[in-house]
């Protein structure tokens, strides 16, 4: 290709780049990670932008020097290639080097981790168990207050191909949850993390911090956010079919806040747990169960019914939901290892929850059988 042809080849892509370049500045791309709002967070932001800047240097000489040699070394130049196979002096050179780079990254990276795993002095402890496919926080300073987080309702209809809505109208589409984590600013936050069935990953990118939840273990981690805000994430490892759709909020506020937070928390699951003597209508609890099926039910049986996968029943007609009750009720309460396999709902939800999601079961779909479920009658089939 001659020189003329190379220059307007480029001067077409310089065009080009300052045409779209409006076009391109609009659009934000964050290439790099986050520096977060923790102090962990941020000394591993600097440690990886030390380590980034060294690479850097180290790849501009050594690209520098073959360049330098293929240009001046030229055989075209009349340049000849020396007949040697080893030198002492390049080897010692070029093992002391990496060798002294290592060790003066080690220092700094050994620091931030026996910072990462110091979990003294803690003032928040939660526990974090991770579930296919959701999240249950427990709160181990606060008697009582135990949640499970689960997908938002209006990401889980999005997500359903024969729903019709657009993902790209609905805010924080997958990245949003029905009960978000509080916890109040300043405060050293120490996290347990188990798993009640497979490995899952708690993760959330602004708080500088990343644990696998592994079935059997309790690992722990900490942080201490210094900003207000809400910060979001995922669990970032493979854990079944659900797995992108059991995403992590967490909403740092001030400490009067946080109280007030949990005081109403409390309330709320008093109320549901006090709740098994009481007796509801069926449109009551028709109208509690329709969103809770969507939350904890539709991600394998589907938000009309239809089960989302052939190796999931429908609900729509089942031999179960239409069947006898106690039935029912053990499948949910209790699940079931054969087939089909279900998950056993009844550690998760409480007796109204259940009771609502069953009579919801019993009567959509067009399934109709007319059955109402009352909480004292999951309290008795547990």
């Amino acid at each position: 290709m001659s020189v003329i042809k190379t220059m307007k080849m480029l001067s077409s892509w310089l065009a080009a780049i300052l045409l779209l370049g409006p076009a391109i500045a609009l659009a934000s791309y964050d290439l790099n990670m986050p520096q977060g709002v923790t102090e962990i967070s941020r000394e591993v932001f600097s440690i990886h932008m030390l380590v980034f800047w060294i690479v850097t240097v180290v790849g501009v000489i050594v690209f520098a020097v073959m360049i330098y040699s293929i240009i001046v070394h030229r055989k075209s130049k009349g340049a000849k290639a020396a007949h040697f196979h080893e030198s002492t002096t390049v080897e010692v050179i070029w093992t002391i080097i990496p060798l002294v780079i290592l060790v003066a990254l080690a220092v700094p990276a050994t620091k931030i981790i026996l910072k990462m795993d110091n979990m003294k002095d803690s003032e928040v402890n939660i526990k974090v168990t991770g579930y296919q496919w959701k999240w249950q926080y427990e709160y181990m300073d606060e008697s009582g207050l135990k949640f499970f987080s689960n997908l938002a309702e209006a990401s889980n209809k999005a997500r359903e191909l024969k729903s019709g809505i657009d993902p790209r109208t609905v805010e924080n589409y997958l990245l949003d949850v029905d009960e978000p984590m509080y916890v109040p600013i300043g405060k050293k936050v120490r996290m347990l993390i188990a798993s009640n069935d497979v490995i899952h990953s708690w993760w959330v990118p602004a708080l500088g911090m990343k644990r696998d939840a592994i079935p059997g273990y309790i690992r722990q981690m900490w942080f201490r956010a210094d900003t207000e805000g809400v910060y979001r994430g995922q669990c970032a490892e493979l854990c079944g079919k659900d797995h992108g759709f059991m995403p992590i909020v967490v909403h740092v506020v001030s400490e009067a806040k946080y109280k007030e937070w949990v005081t109403a928390k409390k309330q709320v699951i008093a109320a549901g747990a006090g709740a098994d003597d009481k007796t509801f209508s069926k449109e009551e609890l028709m109208a509690k169960g329709q969103p809770l099926y969507a939350t904890n039910c539709s991600g394998c049986h589907g938000v009309e019914g239809i089960a989302a996968a052939p190796i999931f029943p429908n609900m729509k007609g089942s031999k179960i939901v239409t069947g006898k009750l106690a039935d029912h009720l053990a499948m949910v309460i209790h699940g079931s290892k054969k087939n089909p396999v279900m998950a056993a709902y009844g550690a998760q939800l409480n007796n109204l929850d259940l009771a609502a999601i069953i009579t919801y079961e019993r009567n959509a779909f067009g399934n109709n059988t007319g059955d109402v479920v009352q909480p004292a009658q999951v309290k008795a089939a547990r």
